[in-house]
């Protein structure tokens, strides 16, 4: 990187007068637009005029080029380094999947050609389903949803409407643990349901004790994840379902850390009735950013009819078109979903095969395990157990340093790596969640392990270091409170 280029802002390398190109003359004059003299034209009003004009960075197109190639790259991402939070946010994406997804006779199509010329991709699209029913013990995916959140929202909505369809509009609450994700509770709300916390044990897994009293007619179901936000599995599902389905509610599972069970546990086998899968995170979809994403939703058997439209349907001569029956649910989004993210996470279960998929899931738990031992003894592992895929430090040891988990992350940066997950899960003060993944060597896992002791060690003999990074970022140690209380948003601010 040409740290000296990227240091400046583009208004900086601004001066008046350059441009990179020039826009022809329309040939349209303003009496064009006037239309009939008879009719005067609307005038926009005075309140949305500039008083000044836009002040825009003029420069020329090799410097536009240059400044923006130097800063892209300074992006980090799973292709440059070590991203320890893992699949939450960025597991690698093997380039076959992209060769897939571009390739010209998918990268052309648009969603509302006809049935008959586009069959291999709705192909595609019913045979990812399949493999999802296989691999979750389902009845029926829909792979509608655009992202994670927004398939567990629909999950939410086929509960509401499996019970409605019943006439049983009295179940409004779902049960949540308090070591879940974010967005379950978000998703509840947002589908009209009232959350009801359920505690966890020591141990980090449901408090079946806690949950009995919380189960009534009212229930419309509970949100779990298994293994939990603690990279922890949670042994008493059986029991669990039994409880709920006891009481007239179903059991929704959040495919967030669906990772280490691929081929070993299935959430339909487990006593589930509706689950969302990450593509992301389990199929190694690009998520960089916000999206784009796929939130694929699966129902057992007779929760099939409350699922979104439209729906893509094998005919009796083997062919396949899409239907948009009239259901409960109705449409959750414009098309069949993001066709290029369902092709990248139909080319890795195939590239891999049933085998490779399996074996998927015991690499990532054996590398947290692995990351875990090596770190354990100067950063506080709270709960003391075999992980999954991802477990949670509590911060450093020796809490007399005054360094934070914020302070660790920021250090990490000066050293190449991406920060891990920090604060969250909230049932630590200081919570550090580390996701290696199955795809990481051991040298790297090593690397990672040495310099985090390295951190710890600095904690301890020189805190400075630590509390003052990061120090080799473009942007060093900036003031935290100070940038969210009064953020610099524009160049004239700063």
């Amino acid at each position: 990187m040409n740290k000296k280029l990227y240091s400046k802002l583009v208004f900086e390398l601004s001066r008046p007068g350059r441009r990179g190109y020039r826009l022809p003359q329309s040939g349209i004059s303003e009496a064009d637009f006037q239309g009939d003299k008879s009719e005067k034209a609307p005038e926009i009003p005075q309140a949305l005029l500039r008083s000044q004009p836009l002040s825009l960075p003029e420069a020329d197109e090799l410097t536009v080029v240059r400044h923006y190639n130097n800063m892209s790259t300074n992006n980090f991402g799973v292709d440059t380094g070590f991203y320890p939070l893992g699949s939450c946010t960025m597991k690698y994406n093997p380039k076959i999947n992209e060769e897939i997804a571009s390739h010209r006779a998918f990268a052309a199509l648009h969603p509302a050609i006809p049935p008959y010329a586009s069959q291999g991709a709705l192909r595609i699209y019913r045979r990812l389903e399949k493999a999802l029913c296989e691999i979750g013990g389902m009845a029926e995916f829909t792979l509608n949803p655009f992202a994670g959140a927004h398939g567990e929202l629909t999950g939410l909505m086929v509960i509401r409407a499996y019970h409605d369809a019943r006439g049983d509009k009295a179940r409004r609450k779902v049960i949540v643990p308090d070591s879940a994700h974010g967005t379950n509770p978000a998703s509840a709300a947002v589908a009209g349901l009232e959350v009801v916390e359920v505690k966890s044990r020591p141990d980090g897994t449901v408090d079946v004790d806690d949950l009995r009293p919380l189960l009534d007619d009212t229930v419309a179901g509970m949100m779990m994840t298994n293994p939990n936000t603690l990279g922890l599995f949670e042994k008493n599902i059986p029991e669990i379902a039994r409880l709920v389905h006891e009481a007239g509610g179903l059991m929704y599972y959040d495919g967030a850390n669906l990772n280490p069970m691929l081929g070993m546990a299935r959430p339909g086998d487990m006593g589930f009735d509706v689950m969302h899968i990450n593509l992301h995170k389990t199929f190694s979809t690009p998520h960089g950013g916000g999206g784009p994403g796929s939130g694929p939703v699966g129902v057992r058997s007779g929760l099939e009819q409350f699922l979104p439209t439209p729906r893509v349907v094998e005919l009796a001569d083997g062919s396949l078109t899409i239907e948009a029956p009239d259901t409960a649910l109705g449409s959750i989004s414009a098309t069949l979903g993001n066709f290029a993210v369902q092709a990248r996470a139909l080319s890795y279960i195939l590239s891999l095969g049933a085998e490779g998929l399996m074996e998927a899931g015991p690499l990532a738990t054996l590398n947290a395990n692995y990351v875990k031992a090596l770190l354990k003894d100067l950063y506080l592992l709270p709960i003391d157990s075999v992980c999954k895929h991802e477990f949670v430090f509590d911060g450093l040891r020796d809490k007399s340093t005054g360094v934070t988990t914020l302070h660790v992350a920021k250090r990490l940066l000066d050293y190449g790596f991406h920060a891990p997950t920090i604060y969250f899960p909230l049932l630590f003060h200081e919570s550090l969640m580390i996701e290696p993944t199955e795809t990481e060597s051991r040298e790297t896992l090593d690397d990672f392990c040495r310099v985090m002791r390295e951190i710890a060690r600095d904690a301890a003999e020189n805190p400075s270091v630590v509390l003052e990074a990061p120090h080799d970022t473009p942007v060093v140690h900036p003031d935290d409170t100070e940038a969210a209380l009064n953020p610099r948003l524009t160049f004239d601010m700063l």
